[in-house]
């Protein structure tokens, strides 16, 4: 049995990056966990509460623990010292002991997504005993593919997963942040994200599939 960690900077973005893999995890009788940085929103409010009360009924679809909410500020992950966010990922992963964590591509246009990136790589950094095994990023729509190519981050995925059972899942998970999804042909709409998953599958001879960056794997 497997223990999956999924760290993310807000809610959505766990179900838009690995949202069917975390439910084909499940489906196999491994546990997963979400642990969401930051609260979606800048202020504590009816708006933020509500994305909360997503990001728990999107999990509960998915078939993971009761999220873990860490509440740093939206869009200021950046203005926080980055031990102080290291430091509580530390705690999630020293007591809930995982074998597998996804997270973030580093070079995501999201200034909080890099941050959550360098913090989860940070507070996993290779110790003897460590419980952590594979670490894989993945790609978001209206961050991932949004970075300027002069930067040199383009999202490589070598990596992917079978997701073909696992559409309807993903698409009831999604369902519950339905506020935050826009219109096509809007990256984050539907489509779109139908799409990616179709074209992803393509790459790799299958209908459907989520793609992954892999960051570390120890055997």
């Amino acid at each position: 049995m497997h223990k999956i960690l999924v760290i993310v900077a807000h809610p959505d973005d766990e179900v838009l990056g690995c949202g069917a893999t975390i439910a084909k995890y499940t489906n196999d009788g491994n546990i997963a966990q979400v642990v969401f940085l930051a609260d979606g929103h800048g202020s504590r409010d009816a708006v933020t509460e509500d994305r909360e009360f997503s990001a728990i009924e999107a999990s509960n679809i998915l078939g993971c623990n009761a999220p873990i909410f860490l509440k740093f500020p939206d869009n200021k992950l950046d203005s926080i010292p980055l031990l102080e966010i290291v430091k509580q990922i530390e705690v999630v992963v020293n007591n809930f002991q995982p074998d597998i964590i996804f997270t973030h591509y580093f070079g995501d246009l999201n200034i909080d997504h890099r941050i959550t990136h360098r913090a989860v790589m940070t507070a996993c950094r290779p110790q003897p005993g460590f419980c952590v095994r594979e670490i894989y990023s993945f790609e978001v729509l209206s961050a991932t593919h949004w970075q300027s190519i002069s930067m040199g981050n383009a999202f490589n995925p070598n990596y992917f997963v079978d997701i073909s059972n696992f559409l309807d899942r993903k698409a009831r998970a999604l369902q519950s942040y339905k506020k935050e999804i826009r219109g096509f042909p809007h990256s984050r709409s539907y489509e779109t994200i139908n799409y990616l998953e179709k074209l992803r599958g393509s790459l790799v001879g299958i209908s459907s599939a989520e793609a992954f960056q892999i960051e570390r794997i120890i055997k």
